[in-house]
């Protein structure tokens, strides 16, 4: 549905922190599925932890809010490029079910719950392999950038 050069020209993350790879499934103004592939190159399993490579649980957050960004920007019908940036604002009811490992891929599923004066809430998980690694309720605010 979206690869990375139309994510890219959407979101203003850069390497290392751009977090999502593809979008699988958009419904205007509902949902979004994306993906993060998870690999060793990533440059946070070099210290976290180098014994037992596991992603962080606030990257996990991070990648989650990019897609709801993406569903966000969506929604509205604005960018990044059109000079509108994204703040994670807020989270509730986090919890991390499984750890995630180089190798896996992860599902990004993020579900509009409302929005009102550039406030978005979602309703977010990440899946391995259709099994829960995180969830949470993610509050994001949407601004001009001056």
């Amino acid at each position: 549905m979206m690869d990375i050069h139309k994510i890219l020209k959407q979101l203003p993350h850069r390497y290392p922190f751009l977090l999502v790879d593809r979008v699988l499934e958009i419904e205007k103004g509902k949902s979004i599925k994306a993906l993060k592939n998870v690999t060793i190159n990533e440059p946070f399993f070099e210290g976290h932890f180098p014994q037992r490579p596991v992603m962080p649980g606030v990257l996990m957050l991070e990648a989650l809010a990019q897609a709801a960004a993406l569903l966000a920007f969506d929604a509205a019908g604005t960018s990044a490029s059109d000079g509108f940036i994204y703040y994670f604002a807020g989270m509730e009811g986090v919890r991390f079910r499984r750890p995630v490992e180089p190798g896996d891929q992860l599902i990004l599923e993020a579900e509009l719950l409302r929005m009102k004066a550039g406030i978005f809430k979602f309703k977010a998980r990440a899946l391995v392999d259709g099994e829960v690694a995180v969830e949470a309720e993610l509050t994001c605010a949407m601004r001009a950038v001056s």
